[in-house]
């Protein structure tokens, strides 16, 4: 089932991606974006991403931010801050900009930490 809510605010457009919606496919998006479901796929968005306590992404992510709660399998690339919250599971590889992982938070893979230019 495929189906993404967006969201009008004055900060923009928010893309969400509920708790009740798998996507399979790769989503490109120019703004920010919430996941609180399945993506199996690729994820890249020139904004901020936050995966929620119960989202899941397997597949490649790049944006400019991210903070997660939930699940990624996977490579990731984030330009600025990537934020691991204390219930994240995160299996792959990641680049970023800078890092912060709460305690309870599980990662296992490699980190690189470098200034990232967007290609």
């Amino acid at each position: 089932m495929y189906m993404a809510k967006l969201v009008e605010n004055n900060l923009g457009a928010v893309n969400l991606i509920s708790s009740t919606t798998n996507v399979t496919g790769d989503i490109i998006t120019e703004s920010d974006i919430r996941i609180d479901g399945i993506l199996l796929g690729n994820m890249n968005t020139k904004g901020r991403l936050l995966i929620g306590p119960n989202g899941k992404i397997e597949g490649d992510v790049q944006c400019k931010s991210a903070e997660i709660e939930g699940e990624i399998k996977g490579k990731i690339l984030v330009e600025e801050l990537l934020s691991l919250k204390s219930t994240a599971l995160f299996s792959g590889d990641m680049v970023t900009g800078q890092l912060m992982i709460e305690p309870g938070a599980v990662f296992s893979g490699n980190c690189k930490m470098n200034k990232i230019q967007r290609e």
